[in-house]
């Protein structure tokens, strides 16, 4: 009994220790591009982190060039690179660059980001339906 007591006592030790092993930390990228036939020259990028543990994705998007001041931000997906997507998550403001901030996804969105199905879109209003966006990528 003492023998199956210190076997069971050691298997929740190490699986304390294995399962935060098994979280991963993706590094993510994606160059600004313009969109919905924007004639500005938008420039930038988005850089972030997801980690698979705690599904927070930590984000720092810069940007330049936009038509005016950007008036709303969302991760969009799932969607390529040439397929427009519904909403996933909005990205809070204030909108300047350069801006920072976390989102909590649930797991089919985290399925989402690591197959690159979801994009970032900044929104101004002369382009309502997204100026500039950038497809995030595993780096």
């Amino acid at each position: 009994m003492k023998i199956l007591r210190s076997i069971l006592t050691a298997s929740a030790v190490v699986s304390l220790f294995v399962a935060p092993a098994m979280a991963k930390t993706v590094q993510l990228f994606g160059p600004l591009t313009g969109e919905h036939n924007a004639t500005s020259q938008p420039s930038g990028m988005i850089r972030a982190t997801l980690n698979t543990n705690t599904n927070i994705l930590r984000y720092h998007i810069r940007w330049n060039g936009l038509s005016g001041p950007v008036v709303a931000a969302h991760f969009h997906g799932p969607a390529t690179e040439t397929q427009d997507a519904d909403v996933l998550v909005p990205i809070s403001g204030p909108y300047k660059s350069p801006l920072s901030g976390a989102v909590t996804l649930n797991n089919q969105q985290v399925g989402q980001v690591q197959a690159g199905q979801v994009y970032v879109n900044l929104h101004t209003q002369r382009y309502p339906n997204g100026e500039a966006r950038a497809q995030l990528t595993e780096r």
